[in-house]
């Protein structure tokens, strides 16, 4: 029989304010103690009592701040009621997720502390971030634009209170103050916005490297808002991953309608479509921080036990399902207006809501001296010999940087060859070189169709059980799913090796999502200093708008690049590649960079070669290039962005020779960098006047045929545009259907023909000096259109 309980563990077991202990989880803690004892990761079972006891504490402080971050301006850590003048006039805050939310990031460090080992985290609830800040806050957790601004202080923890939603902007426009509404580059060890709920659900099994423990902090909500996250089982491998524990807080959430585990059956019904999945899943008590620490502890020996084992995939990944009520701890709790603000009024001008405040806060308490003792519990980094939670391994992720070999570069004149086939070939012997880098490729599709068979082959797919004679392995680095989201989870949340996205165009905008969220955080990490480590990830747009003709107009859309060049191009790029010299050299520009998400528009099919190694390498380095005469002497610029469109600019160029005095042809592949800076980042990437005018003279007559729309592209290169009279567009107008490439051209008027429309236009001239009759009639949509195709 086991001796008497410790006073440590009787202090322990006693509870502290709104916090108590099931019997289940005393006996899972009872477990946990000796186990710890055992493996010497503590002195003795006092050494684990005394820090879930802290736990407690820290966990009932942390909720009474949050529910200040909410409400108050004006924090007393004295404990004393608040009068009206302390609250806010507009509190606002995700109340009761972010209070659930506080004893799973407790448990979280305490995990770390009773195992001396600091995991990552990730949450995918975003919107819960101050349950987070007011932790690390009380911890001493801080990120450097946090220290000195908030500490235990009754200053440092009224300015973290007055600044949550404080709306206050600096002289530049960003935000003034070092917290936001949702998880974000000043949140200590944040990696994720978790702004879309279900983005993490993708990425956190494909986050830790081998060796590393991650914690995924995962939400009831986005269950039923992004698919994918329940294959997990199907992509972990302990021979190249980390132990991963996704703990979803199920908290029935609910704004106007319940979700869908309430609705099909709760809790049982959730556990058996887990089990179902692959997961080995378990509830634990969602209120207390103990549970948490047994559920990660507990998680991570499971698995520790599997890969010891025969590894018979998929993995039994554990998966913790933690009960608690929406804002428990609080007034309010349990009902819809705990989503958001709990208190029936505002506190500063509603006596029974400042009432209901001070109770339920006086209930939360924790005297300065009780809490200084809890806080030293967790001050364990030193004399264990690790890193704050602010600095786990995804936080700090900087792998090194990757061998580029040279490439098998082709001389033009040449056959026409597939620039699909050229970055096949390379990013195959790109993963030859680079083995300490792991490799996740994301494909939604068919990676053969779109001319990456030796990538498939190098790779192959991860399955469970691979089938003889198919491109399958048990390890494969190819992620497969009919699931543009999941697959380009893979890539995002693997920061720690190499990645590839590759994707019909059209039906990568399913992406946008996923991947703006990564934009927006890496570019705001460049913003406050503290630029991101990854290396970029290549997400490659192919069989696309104007080549993928055959498959009616859903399969037709550059939306995709349009929208991702709204974003801060030195971050969010956004390539061209004209043929298999440039879409080589547009994939090294990528990896060659840190934080960066490029998305390449690629032809598949075979075009012709038109820049020699030196030519692509140029072209990148100034966003243009030009590929027939110069533009000081020419009559009108032609200006091509994508492959197909500089082939037409080029027949278009064939046909002036001798009827005009000269032309110049020019390819943009990086639009991004010809554009107007909108700060000061984003003006060190661009070309600066005197270099955008040597490519572009301001005077100039020209011609833009672009692969997207022509009017967010005019927008974007509004410094190339001297106005109707001098410059002209074309590009897709939103036309389509079954038909073949020149077919595409032609519905959208961008072929040879309409462009040298254009330039008789521009230059004075009756269209019948640059075209034959019967091409002018089907310009003019008359004519028989097949004239334009010898």
């Amino acid at each position: 029989m086991r001796s008497e309980a410790s006073p440590d563990e009787d202090v322990w077991r006693a509870g502290y304010g709104v916090i108590g202990h099931s019997k289940e989880t005393a006996e899972r803690a009872q477990a946990l103690a000796d186990r710890l004892v055992g493996c010497a990761c503590v002195r003795d079972r006092d050494e684990v009592y005394r820090i879930l006891a802290a736990a407690d504490r820290l966990t009932s402080a942390a909720m009474w701040l949050v529910a200040h971050m909410t409400y108050a301006q004006v924090v007393d850590p004295s404990g004393a009621p608040l009068p009206p003048e302390a609250f806010k006039a507009a509190p606002d805050g995700h109340t009761g997720g972010s209070l659930n939310m506080v004893p799973a990031y407790v448990g979280y460090l305490a995990a770390n502390a009773l195992t001396g080992a600091t995991r990552s985290w990730v949450m995918g609830q975003g919107h819960c971030v101050a349950a987070i800040e007011a932790v690390n806050v009380l911890v001493g957790n801080l990120s450097p634009a946090q220290v000195g601004r908030y500490d235990r202080s009754a200053e440092g923890l009224s300015r973290l209170s007055a600044d949550f939603y404080s709306y206050a902007q600096a002289s530049d426009g960003a935000p003034a103050a070092p917290l936001g509404s949702h998880v974000g580059p000043h949140t200590a060890g944040g990696v994720l916005e978790g702004g879309y709920l279900g983005f993490a659900e993708v990425q956190y099994v494909h986050m830790p490297l081998a060796g590393e423990r991650l914690v995924a902090f995962l939400s009831d909500g986005a269950f039923e808002e992004q698919r994918g996250a329940d294959w997990s089982p199907r992509w972990w491998r302990a021979e190249d991953s980390g132990t991963v524990v996704p703990v979803m807080i199920l908290n029935g959430r609910r704004i106007e309608q319940r979700t869908e585990i309430a609705q099909e059956g709760g809790a049982e019904w959730l556990l058996d479509h887990l089990r179902m999945s692959g997961f080995s899943p378990f509830e634990i008590d969602g209120r207390d921080p103990a549970a948490f620490a047994w559920a990660i502890l507990e998680g991570e020996r499971m698995t520790d036990d599997f890969a010891a084992g025969q590894r018979t995939y998929p993995a039994p990944l554990p998966y913790a399902v933690a009960h608690a009520p929406k804002g428990f701890g609080f007034p309010g709790a349990a009902t819809n207006r705990a989503h958001n603000l709990p208190l029936s009024g505002n506190p500063r001008t509603d006596r029974a809501a400042r009432d209901e405040f001070n109770a339920g806060a006086a209930a939360l308490f924790v005297p300065t001296e009780e809490l200084e003792v809890a806080v030293a519990a967790f001050s364990l980094h030193h004399s264990q010999g690790r890193p704050l939670e602010r600095d786990h391994p995804l936080a700090v992720r900087r792998p090194p940087a990757p061998v580029l070999p040279e490439p098998r570069w082709l001389a033009p004149p040449g056959p026409a060859s597939s620039a699909m086939q050229a970055i096949d070939d390379y990013f195959v012997r790109l993963v030859d070189a680079n083995p300490g880098l792991r490799v996740r490729v994301g494909n939604p599709d068919e990676l053969r169709s779109n001319q990456m068979g030796g990538t498939l082959e190098r790779l192959r797919h991860r399955v469970n059980r691979p089938e003889p004679g198919q491109p399958e392995s048990v390890t494969g680095g190819v992620i497969t799913a009919l699931n543009e989201e999941a697959v380009a989870g893979a890539a995002l949340g693997n920061k720690g090796g190499l990645n590839l996205i590759v994707s019909y165009e059209a039906f990568a905008m399913k992406m946008l999502g996923a991947v703006r969220q990564e934009i927006i955080f890496a570019r705001r990490q460049r913003e406050i200093g503290q630029p991101p480590g990854w290396i970029g990830i290549p997400l490659i747009a192919t069989s696309h708008t104007w080549e993928n003709a055959k498959n009616e107009q859903s399969h037709q859309d550059p939306t995709l690049a349009e929208a991702l060049l709204g974003e801060m191009s030195e971050t969010s790029r956004v390539l061209f590649p004209v043929d298999a010299n440039s879409a080589v050299e547009a994939l090294r520009e990528l990896y060659r960079n840190r934080g960066q998400i490029g998305c390449l528009v690629v032809p598949k099919r075979p075009v012709p070669l038109v820049l020699t190694a030196e030519q692509a390498q140029a072209a990148f380095r100034q966003g243009a290039i030009h590929l027939l005469g110069e533009p000081d002497a020419c009559d009108v610029q032609l200006v091509a962005i994508g492959a197909y469109q500089l082939q037409e600019a080029l027949k278009a160029a064939e046909r002036m020779v001798g009827r005009r005095d000269t032309v110049c042809v020019t390819a943009i592949l990086e639009p991004g960098r010809l554009r107007d800076p909108r700060d000061d980042l984003e003006a060190e990437f661009v070309l600066d006047d005197a270099q955008l005018e040597a490519l572009f003279p301001p005077t100039k007559r020209r011609i833009l045929i672009t692969h997207t729309r022509p009017e967010p592209m005019l927008g974007l290169l509004r410094r190339l545009d001297s106005g109707r009279s001098a410059t002209r567009a074309r590009g897709y107008i939103s036309r389509g259907g079954t038909l073949d490439v020149p077919g595409m051209l032609f519905a959208n008027r961008c072929t040879w023909a309409h462009i040298l429309a254009d330039v008789a236009d521009l230059l004075g001239a009756p269209p019948t000096d640059l075209l034959q009759p019967a091409e002018l009639e089907a310009v003019l949509g008359v004519g028989d259109p097949r004239v334009l195709r010898a």
